[in-house]
């Protein structure tokens, strides 16, 4: 069981002074990351294009126009969209695992991304590709089918026991994954591909508008999720506790549980199934940083975005010019650290 820090050893100065140290490492992986790919920039040219006061100028940096292309309409936005999705897996395996009470729970339990995967096959299946938006908001309702199904069979939100939440998402879950099987099964060899790339990880498509769609649920799930961190704490030490102290459980949880959901079908959506962020990102936090969700759900929103940064920046330079999804590398992290979890665990 996951249980808070006592309040008394967290201070607004320690909350401070641990985000500052995150967030600078944040950026100094974000600059890293722009010269990860097959392409080579120089060094210096790339900092006085980002840090230069008037970067556009006539006497700006020395890339050349395809280079600043590649800068600053390839990488850039691929290395904000990797820190978005990471900042949202990450905020979400902080809640599934204090809600749920289970260290191995991630932001996939309650089927999420089997219904965000297997709206994303319909779509292409249906040449939704070629819209904009289409895949992604197929995605996304599948992802919100998902969550509807996973609370009618918990039962009413008054009476909701988490088991039965943890045991809804394995069922909708195994339905999800039977009905991809089914899909790819008869997919087109022209589409297997995209679909197999996808299904695994993919922020190589990320543009601007896929950028802000997630963006927006990222912020808004991630500013209900601080609201109610000191409510999370209280929840896990018992629903007694939380009762006595006027807390309302039921709505909590609710809540809780929608905003991870969506902000995990936002980003499912739009960059495909990466596993094991959400599980391995708040149990390294909360290893280094302690177990307050005050503090927890800063530290896993900075962390998870320079680690899923990291992660895409290894898949697109270890076979260059080719490239891996990002979610080979994440698994090929996350396997073992699971196997660990499950022997501490048992």
């Amino acid at each position: 069981m996951i249980l808070p820090d006592s309040e008394s050893h967290l201070t607004l100065s320690r909350i401070a002074r641990v985000s500052f140290f995150l967030a600078a490492v944040l950026a100094a992986v974000f600059v890293l990351a722009l010269f990860a790919g097959p392409a080579s920039l120089s060094f210096s040219s790339v900092l006085h294009e980002l840090f230069s006061v008037f970067p556009f100028s006539g006497n700006g940096g020395a890339l050349s126009e395809s280079e600043r292309a590649i800068l600053f309409s390839i990488r850039i936005p691929r290395v904000i969209f990797a820190g978005i999705v990471g900042v949202s897996l990450s905020c979400s395996g902080v809640v599934f695992q204090g809600l749920l009470r289970n260290p191995l729970a991630d932001p996939y339990v309650l089927g999420v991304s089997g219904g965000a995967a297997a709206g994303a096959i319909i779509a292409i299946l249906c040449d939704f590709d070629s819209v904009a938006f289409g895949v992604p908001l197929v995605a996304f309702a599948g992802a919100v089918a998902s969550i509807l199904l996973v609370w009618g069979l918990s039962g009413p939100t008054a009476r909701m026991k988490m088991e039965r939440v943890l045991l809804s998402g394995v069922i909708v879950n195994a339905f999800f994954s039977a009905l991809i099987m089914f899909l790819v099964s008869v997919i087109g060899s022209d589409r297997i591909h995209n679909v197999f790339f996808w299904l695994m990880g993919d922020l190589g498509m990320a543009q601007g508008r896929d950028i802000m769609f997630a963006a927006l649920f990222m912020l808004a799930g991630f500013i209900v999720m601080i609201f109610y961190a000191r409510d999370l704490n209280v929840l896990l030490t018992g629903e007694d506790a939380a009762l006595q102290l006027g807390i309302h459980v039921g709505a909590t949880r609710m809540i809780l549980l929608l905003s991870a959901s969506l902000v995990t079908g936002a980003a499912v959506s739009m960059s495909g199934i990466i596993g094991f962020v959400g599980l391995m990102v708040p149990h390294i936090v909360r290893m280094l940083f302690g177990s307050d969700n005050r503090l927890l759900f800063p530290a896993s929103a900075l962390f998870g975005a320079s680690f899923l940064i990291i992660a895409d920046a290894i898949a697109r330079s270890i076979l260059a010019p080719s490239e891996l999804p990002v979610g080979v590398i994440t698994a090929l992290c996350g396997a073992p650290y699971f196997a660990y979890l499950m022997k501490r665990f048992k």
